[in-house]
């Protein structure tokens, strides 16, 4: 008997007809928003399934299990990222630098609950793979590239491109989470942002 097909005017529907990976990206938008708006008990393959629309033998078969979307969220989430970042353009190496780090901002706010996943753990027991853990750095990579280039257009002092890359990121990280978590107070986010990412830059600046 073949499978029964989605109704075409639904969401799922949509993403049946657009093929393996529409779907993989609907069901994990929808246990990010699960994930969000209940936290992890809400993340069992049952429910997941009734939000999308689907039979649980679809969730089974795409991810093994409860385990897999959880990696499954941390796998898209630094995805998402990296395309983020793979997107920036600028004329300048410098120019590109800030460029990533806005980029890298602008993706967590627009995708809240994947940054929960990749940076503050709130499946309990998870841990990604040693693969999923090497495509979380992709990011990372694209940072240590644009710092390079800077290295070598005289920006930057002599350094470990990927030591700068990683102080770099911390600063955006710990900035950015700050603003997610509310503790950002009367300020403007985004213009205090703005001004530590040119602080955190200017300490590696080559001497004039």
């Amino acid at each position: 008997m073949s499978p029964v097909r989605p109704a075409a005017d639904s969401a799922y529907g949509q993403a049946y007809a657009a093929g393996r990976q529409a779907v993989r990206r609907l069901v994990l938008d929808v246990a990010s928003r699960l994930l969000e708006a209940e936290g992890p008990e809400a993340l069992t393959m049952r429910r997941i399934a009734a939000e999308v629309g689907c039979s649980t033998s679809v969730l089974y078969t795409m991810f093994g299990g409860k385990s897999g979307v959880a990696e499954g969220l941390w796998r898209e989430g630094f995805e998402r990222l990296r395309q983020a970042m793979k997107r920036v353009e600028a004329d300048d190496p410098l120019g590109r630098l800030t460029a990533l780090g806005h980029a890298y901002r602008s993706n967590a706010l627009a995708n809240r609950a994947y940054y929960a996943v990749m940076f503050q753990r709130p499946i309990p027991g998870f841990e990604p793979s040693a693969e999923a853990y090497a495509d979380s750095l992709r990011p990372l990579h694209i940072l240590v590239g644009a710092v390079a280039d800077c290295l070598e257009a005289g920006v930057f002092r002599a350094a470990d491109p990927t030591h700068v890359a990683t102080v770099l990121w911390a600063a955006a990280h710990g900035a950015v989470s700050l603003e997610l978590a509310g503790y950002e107070g009367a300020a403007d986010p985004e213009a205090r942002f703005q001004d530590l990412l040119a602080a955190a830059a200017a300490w590696f600046f080559a001497r004039r």
